[in-house]
């Protein structure tokens, strides 16, 4: 009896066995590479490509029987029935393409595993009706236990081959599908061969039909032969479409590497490769990323879960660097054909531009820009709540409104960028003092606000204040800007003074202005009767911001004589304000509010304006004066306004004067005093108002370009019944010869305080006495004709008669 597996290496011809592996070899790895090109393969020509990789499968499995049967010479006579060797050539070709269509189906993840097990059936079917188409003059005999075995290890080795070489792109994964293909048939074959026994027998006679090893071998040949150009097709359609998806895989990487956005193709949540902006975007490269797992960069189960269930769908998350810091990102997932099979792409944009730039909108959105400090709203929104606790709890809170004194004058004397660093030292100072509790906002400008939640008594917020005003009191080691930076405040108490949050800032502003009102530097708490003061004042600089407008403004005249010769050489023009309801306001009331405001810069225009338009229609060549405020001596356009306003009116420059206080020159000395010069220049004459009050000092008399010197009428009340009044008066007029210029004594008002200022060779007088306030009109005589000459007293007798 012979044993197969006992004569493998002494009734086998190894060459031929060798050869039939090689056959094997060459037919898996054109089966593989026929499958996965008819995969790829679309319409008609996936049925054919199919058909194509099934005849290459089984006749490589048909091929590598019969050649080892050849190898096999087991010295007795033998044949092959024909008929059972074509059938057995057909189960092969047929049964391996049922399984290889099974595997192609994309849409079935079991199809691989199954049409490979299909394909190892195939294998055992083959062999055994080979098997039984062998005959030989002998009985052959079967191990049934070895058959299992073969037919176990054809079907468990095949479902493994298919899935193996048809898995993602790689070329290992093509190799090893080939390889697992070829153990299948050996592995069978030679199992299935281990399972005979032959015991030889003379009766038996090998019938007449059948095939000879010989026409075997040529059948077999032609087979061979057909599996090798098959195999060589196999490998150029591989080259080919290895060529081609390199030429695809450069194109699509160079334009996934071009784009901004980050790029990542996955099978399932395995990376499968990424563009280089995403590599950067997580500090790693290309080629790291390949077989990471999602969760590895995207580490949000949810956001991971979210984006999967909503393809085209924007989704937030964050994306983890290789440091292990997380930076927020756009994620949108798109299904994609990439290498034959479906995967999806993720897109990744960076949002940390957007998300830093959006927290700093909403930090602006409630944030003082230039001092950081919370904004109104945020300042309202808080104020809001602790009101709320306050009348909930029974509390009480304080609200500190302040500005800063003089603020306008650090923007004019050092510019914007010196009166921005005061605001930012100030909203320094000030936080510096407060506690976790209290809140400092800027409200707008130089207006700044303070809240004191959960206030013990109102004496807490006294002292707050008081710590204020210290901390903003000037000092010999602070800067010329910072020594005009001293506030005023406001207080109110909540709910002492009023329960919401208009009222109660409305009383503390009302709080505020009473302490600038009395003196500045200060701070005052809100008491009932501010209310309506406040309030008066207020409409109060409405109506005069629209007094112009409404023609409400009038001009009086006062003469001015000349004390010897008691004739009258010009006159002085005096603003006057008719309100609509309430009648006469005197320029003592509405002036300070004027300047205090800004509107005297208006005001102040319309009035020289109108008295050049006035004193230009004059036959005689009278002077006109004009009192002009700090505030327009300050303004860069007053010197073109005088030289516009006297071209307009054709008033020649010599008939006006313009008066200017000591006090509009302290607060910049030089800029005054280039200002002056440039009037100057023009040819209008300039006097020194009020001299003797405020901050006179004879070094302006010396540095300004002054023309004329005007003693305050507080000097001249009873000066010749005064020793004291007397001595000022003799000392100016000393001084005013001394330096040759003339001097003007104002607020004369009887023939005894005319009759000292005559001894004492006074210039010229003004008052009661020369003559009261009056409409132009009423001096038409002196304008108008040779009657300019009059005396006091004839200006006295035209004064009664108009009355």
């Amino acid at each position: 009896m012979l044993k197969v597996y006992n004569c493998i290496a002494t009734a086998h011809d190894l060459w031929l066995v060798g050869l039939a592996a090689v056959i094997c070899t060459l037919a898996s790895f054109a089966a593989i590479s026929l499958l996965r090109h008819a995969r790829r393969s679309a319409g008609r020509m996936r049925p054919a490509w199919l058909a194509v990789s099934a005849i290459s499968t089984g006749f490589g499995i048909w091929s590598t029987h019969f050649i080892a049967m050849l190898a096999f010479s087991p010295g007795i006579p033998s044949g092959y029935n024909i008929a059972l060797t074509i059938l057995s050539l057909a189960a092969a070709v047929l049964l391996t393409g049922a399984g290889l269509a099974m595997a192609m189906r994309p849409e079935w993840r079991a199809g691989p595993w199954l049409g490979g097990a299909v394909v190892g059936g195939g294998i055992a079917t083959m062999h055994y009706l080979g098997m039984a188409a062998f005959q030989i003059a002998g009985v052959i005999l079967w191990d049934s236990t070895l058959v299992a075995v073969s037919i176990l290890l054809g079907t468990m080795i095949g479902a493994t081959s298919l899935p193996s070489g048809l898995h993602a792109s790689s070329q290992r994964w093509r190799i090893a599908g080939a390889l697992l293909l070829t153990l299948a048939i050996c592995s069978h074959h030679f199992t299935a061969m281990g399972a005979v026994a032959i015991i030889p027998d003379p009766t038996v006679t090998i019938p007449p039909a059948a095939i000879p090893a010989g026409w075997l071998a040529i059948g077999v040949a032609v087979s061979s032969f057909t599996i090798i150009l098959l195999a060589l097709g196999a490998a150029a359609l591989d080259i080919h479409d290895q060529r081609r998806s390199v030429l695809e895989a450069d194109r699509m990487r160079g334009l996934a590497n071009a784009a901004i956005e980050g790029l990542l193709v996955c099978d399932g949540d395995t990376a499968v490769t990424a563009n280089t902006s995403f590599a950067q975007l997580v500090g790693s490269s290309s080629d790291k990323l390949i077989g990471a797992r999602l969760e590895t960069y995207i580490p949000n189960a949810e956001a991971r879960a979210k984006l999967l269930a909503a393809p085209n769908q924007p989704v937030e998350a964050e994306l983890r660097h290789v440091d292990g810091s997380m930076i927020p990102v756009e994620l949108i997932l798109r299904p994609i054909d990439f290498g034959g099979q479906a995967h999806h792409v993720i897109a990744v944009r960076n949002l940390q531009a957007r998300k830093k730039a959006e927290q700093h909108i909403r930090y602006l959105a409630h944030h003082d820009a230039l001092t950081s400090l919370p904004n109104r709203g945020s300042f309202h929104a808080r104020l809001d709540h602790e009101i709320a606790t306050a009348k909930a709890n029974g509390q009480k809170c304080a609200v500190l409104c302040f500005d800063l004194d003089r603020f306008k004058e650090i923007n004019d004397l050092f510019g914007h960028a010196a009166g921005d660093k005061v605001l930012q030292t100030v909203a320094s100072r000030v936080s510096a003092l407060l506690d976790n509790t209290c809140m400092v906002a800027r409200l707008g400008g130089d207006e700044f606000a303070v809240l004191m939640p959960e206030l013990s008594n109102p004496a807490a917020a006294g002292r707050l204040a008081d710590a204020i005003l210290a901390a903003l009191q000037p000092g010999a080691n602070k800067s010329d800007s910072d020594n005009l930076t001293s506030c005023s405040i406001g207080i109110a108490i909540c709910p002492d003074d009023a329960d919401n949050r208009e009222a109660l800032l409305t009383h503390a502003d009302t709080a505020l202005y009473r302490a600038k009102t009395e003196g500045r530097s200060t701070y005052r708490f809100f008491e009932a009767r501010m209310g309506a003061e406040v309030h008066d004042r207020r409409v109060l600089e409405h109506d005069l911001r629209q007094a112009v407008a409404r023609c409400e403004f009038n001009l009086v005249y006062q003469p001015q004589e000349d004390i010897q010769t008691r004739r009258v050489v010009g006159f002085e023009a005096l603003l006057r304000w008719t309100h609509k309801s309430r009648g006469s306001i005197s320029p003592a009331v509405f002036i300070p509010i004027a300047e205090e405001t800004g509107a005297i810069l208006g005001i102040g225009e319309w009035v020289l304006r109108e008295a050049c338009q006035q004193a230009a229609s004059w036959p005689q060549p009278l002077t006109i004066a004009v009192n002009v405020s700090a505030v327009q001596i300050y303004s860069e356009n007053f010197v073109q306004l005088v030289h516009e306003v006297l071209l307009e009116t054709g008033l020649t420059p010599d008939r006006l004067e313009l008066e200017i206080t000591e006090t509009a020159l302290v607060r910049d000395l030089n800029r005054a005093l280039n200002t002056l010069r440039r009037i100057k220049a023009l040819g209008v004459h300039i006097a020194m108002d009020d001299f003797g009050t405020g901050y006179s000092s004879l070094s302006n008399l010396r540095a300004f370009p002054f023309d004329k010197i005007k003693i305050d009428g507080s000097f001249i009340k009873s000066v010749n019944t005064n020793a004291q009044a007397a001595t000022i008066v003799r000392a100016v007029l000393g001084l005013g010869r001394g330096l040759g210029l003339p001097v003007l004594a104002e607020g004369v008002e009887t023939p005894a305080e005319l009759a000292f200022l005559q001894s004492e060779l006074c210039n010229e007088v003004q008052g009661y006495l020369v003559g009261r306030p009056a409409p132009i009109a009423t001096f038409a005589m002196l304008t108008h004709a040779d009657s300019a000459l009059a005396t006091g007293d004839d200006v006295r007798v035209l004064l009664a008669q108009s009355a």
